[in-house]
């Protein structure tokens, strides 16, 4: 149950059509949410949401993109990914708060629409749709690049096994939730195992002063190759929006928490312990990457974790683990591109239940699955297979910056709703959970000014960030024309259930 709007019939129609569509500072009754999580059923364990908040921040962009912006950027990345981290860590306690206030498969999307009203869902809904898409896309590309590591499939173009992966993780996703959440379990154990692995070697390699075909490691080696600004501070900041995109999928744990039992005992414990992942994996795996090989050996389009093995023990010993991590990063690749079909079946569901999609866009199957939505993003990503066709070189970074504004769209949404929340438990509305964003309202303003500073970040990033910024000027006519067309249906849906729910009363 939440708070929302007054409904009352005596006050005139514009009235309150206009206050469905923000959130009003007097409201005094309550709306039911409940039919947003019709159908779907708490299959997911305590070790499913555990994996998953853990696998939503291992992914694609830490595996795959680290070695074009450590190519970029220098060993500065390292700072980088730090900052990125903990402003991550502050939208994981925001969404955190709002799960244990209200649990919901529909995640920030219900909630701005419980805050602020349908048209902020709608905006926010359709460009994490966006988001989503252009992640399956590029996922679906980094396992066609991490396949072509090796000679033998070289044969096959890269749009054939991109579409291949498609295939196969639309299949398994339209079976349960169960089934995804054992996925998303096994592919994160591998995850978790192979950054260990690689951070035990590491550091391995750095006290016994071993050297890699390219010479020696350590500060030696960062001293040999201009430091550890070689390329300044600007080209760090920079990437910063490819930084960004590493940590996308944190969110999801609170897609996942809708389909678990007792979110309000687990939730809190998932979101903790990404702080220390997020330390150890992302920011200790990216200094280690720094201090082993010079910055120059790691390029765009293949994984740094691969470069590194690939250039130890000798040309046959570097081969065989070269391929063992390839095989790896294609795990995590697999597991992006689950994940994301996962939460667009979910986003998709709770926008039909609101009329800002079709409504077929909702259909569940008998085992719980929105399988309408899902199919609709695998449709989407076919576009992907598109794109591996005709720019092959240049298709995952083109994707990877256009995702980058849904996940922004997504993490301003967060913070925005739970600065709604805050303001409304200081007026004594709604109870605050005893989970929240610590230093909160400072740490939220903080939050949304850093991701107004990473879009301007990406318009100066040309051509690909600087054109996916331009492309707001075809994005947002688009969500107003939407907006237009789907209005109608969102209010008189919104009105039915207000009815409903008061002759419940």
């Amino acid at each position: 149950m939440a708070i929302t709007d007054p409904e009352s019939t005596d006050r005139p129609a514009a009235a309150r059509e206009n206050d469905r569509e923000r959130l009003g500072d007097m409201a005094t009754t309550v709306q039911d949410f409940t039919h947003e999580q019709a159908g779907y059923r708490t299959s997911l364990k305590p070790r499913h949401l555990q994996m998953i908040a853990l696998g939503g921040a291992i992914g694609t962009g830490l595996f795959m993109g680290a070695g074009g912006r450590l190519h970029a950027a220098g060993p500065l990345l390292t700072v980088s990914y730090l900052v990125c981290g903990v402003f991550a860590f502050f939208i994981l306690r925001a969404l955190g708060e709002l799960v244990i206030h209200r649990p919901s498969s529909g995640s920030f999307i219900s909630y701005a629409r419980e805050f602020y009203g349908e048209r902020l869902a709608f905006a926010a809904g359709w460009l994490y749709l966006l988001n989503w898409g252009m992640v399956a896309i590029v996922d679906s590309t980094a396992v066609a690049l991490y396949v072509h590591y090796w000679s033998a499939f070289e044969v096959l173009p890269q749009w054939l096994l991109a579409l291949i992966a498609l295939i196969v993780v639309v299949a398994l996703n339209l079976v349960s939730v169960r089934l995804f959440g054992e996925m998303e379990f096994w592919f994160s154990i591998v995850k978790v195992a192979a950054l260990t692995l690689f951070l035990l070697l590491g550091i391995v390699f750095l006290a016994a002063g071993w050297k890699t075909d390219q010479g020696a490691t350590g500060l030696s080696m960062l001293a040999e190759n201009s430091g550890f600004m070689p390329e300044g501070v600007l080209p760090a900041v920079i990437v910063m929006q490819g930084v960004v995109f590493a940590y996308a999928s944190i969110e999801l744990v609170g897609t996942a928490a809708g389909e678990t039992e007792s979110p309000e005992r687990i939730m809190p414990r998932a979101v903790n312990s990404v702080v220390l992942r997020i330390g150890v994996f992302y920011v200790g795996s990216v200094l280690l990457l720094s201090l082993l090989l010079p910055y120059t050996v790691y390029r765009a389009g293949e994984s740094p974790f691969v470069t590194f093995f690939s250039h130890i023990g000798g040309h046959e010993v570097g081969a065989i683990a070269g391929s063992i991590m390839n095989f790896v990063v294609i795990t995590a690749a697999i597991s992006g591109l689950n994940a994301g079909l996962y939460s667009t079946g979910r986003v998709f569901h709770s926008l039909a239940a609101s009329g800002a999609a079709p409504r077929a866009a909702g259909r569940m199957s008998a085992r719980g699955v929105p399988v309408a939505g899902i199919l609709f993003t695998a449709v989407f990503a076919l576009a992907g297979v598109l794109l591996n066709a005709v720019v092959p070189e240049d298709a995952f970074e083109i994707v990877l910056n256009l995702s980058a504004l849904g996940i922004i769209a997504a993490w301003g949404t967060i913070i925005l709703c739970q600065l709604r929340l805050y303001r409304l438990a200081k007026l004594g509305r709604i109870e605050r959970p005893s989970f929240r964003l610590r230093g909160a309202p400072y740490t939220s303003y903080l939050t949304l000014a850093f991701l107004a500073t990473v879009i301007v970040l990406m318009a100066f990033d040309y051509p690909t960030g600087t054109w996916t910024v331009a492309s707001l000027i075809l994005i947002v006519p688009a969500l107003m024309v939407g907006w237009f067309f789907a209005k109608p249906r969102i209010l008189r849906i919104a009105e039915h259930r207000a009815s409903e729910s008061s002759s419940t009363a």
